[in-house]
């Protein structure tokens, strides 16, 4: 090899290194960044169609910039009850999951007992198994139980649906901060005379909050935005993905986007607090 060539590989050997350096280190940053792009990109578009103002019943084209639909953001007919429900049925679905999930998560966590695997299996049931086909059996069963009027769909059918499946999802989440929890706390707590009830609350619950939050939190949102189950259970009673999938045929008002920007404002402010919170206590 004479010794051009060799000076010109001498130079090119620093070039694919630095080449090689600025992929290492920006491809996973560009990569992240492109996701969450796309993620958030029809977050994006509700926010900005809420100033959207269309000249028909369409909210599907730019016509102008207005916020005449935020200063009322319940104008449709109906639009308030079908958000108010659809907010007191993922409170009260949350609160009910979350309690019982948590406890069902300790049980197969900390304890032994016959039919466990079993009990795991179950669990995962739910989250496998086809909303619509979720939905189908649900109704069969309020069905089964009582025809209507005698046991009508209505907001408890409902209620029992969206509790149902958002069991399994606190438990998997609760399970998931259980698995690396210091017990050695809690026999600490045993050696300075704490009962099991006082070792709960002063030691065992604060350092699983951060998960049962987590947990309830998933919980709301899946029952906030459920259509598919709550359809085959709601009977004459509207919520608010219902009344989204009613307008649709004729034009989807600009409220729905309104409040559906609200609602995720909120949810990204209770996970940023969740989160800020956390970080200050660890500190």
């Amino acid at each position: 090899m004479t010794s051009a060539a060799t000076a010109r590989v001498a130079a090119a050997r620093p070039a694919r290194q630095v080449i090689a350096r600025f992929f290492d280190r920006w491809s996973l940053i560009v990569y992240t960044l492109l996701a969450v792009i796309y993620l958030l990109l029809p977050v994006a578009v509700i926010i900005l169609f809420s100033f959207n103002d269309p000249a028909g019943k369409s909210n599907f084209v730019w016509q102008g910039f207005t916020i005449q639909y935020w200063l009322d953001p319940f104008g449709p007919l109906g639009l308030s009850d079908a958000v108010t429900l659809s907010l007191v049925i993922a409170f009260l679905s949350t609160a009910i999951a979350t309690a019982l999930g948590t406890l069902i998560a300790l049980a197969l966590e900390r304890y032994s007992f016959r039919g466990k695997g079993f009990m795991n299996s179950l669990i995962f049931l739910p989250m496998a198994t086809p909303e619509i086909i979720m939905g189908a059996s649900l109704l069969t069963m309020f069905v089964a139980i009582g025809t209507p009027p005698f046991f009508p769909l209505n907001f408890l059918t409902i209620l029992i649906a969206h509790v149902m499946f958002n069991i399994s999802y606190v438990v998997v989440t609760v399970r998931a901060r259980l698995a690396g929890f210091p017990r050695h706390l809690e026999e600490a707590a045993g050696d300075l005379y704490a009962n099991e009830w006082q070792t709960f609350w002063r030691v065992t619950f604060p350092l699983i909050l951060p998960g049962i939050v987590a947990a309830a939190l998933l919980a709301f949102s899946l029952s906030i935005d459920d259509f598919v189950v709550t359809n085959f259970t709601a009977g004459g009673t509207q919520t608010f993905p219902m009344f989204i999938y009613a307008k649709s045929r004729i034009g989807i008002p600009v409220q729905v986007n309104v409040i559906g920007t609200c609602i995720f404002l909120i949810a990204v402010g209770g996970v940023a607090i969740t989160t800020l919170a956390g970080r200050r206590k660890q500190r």
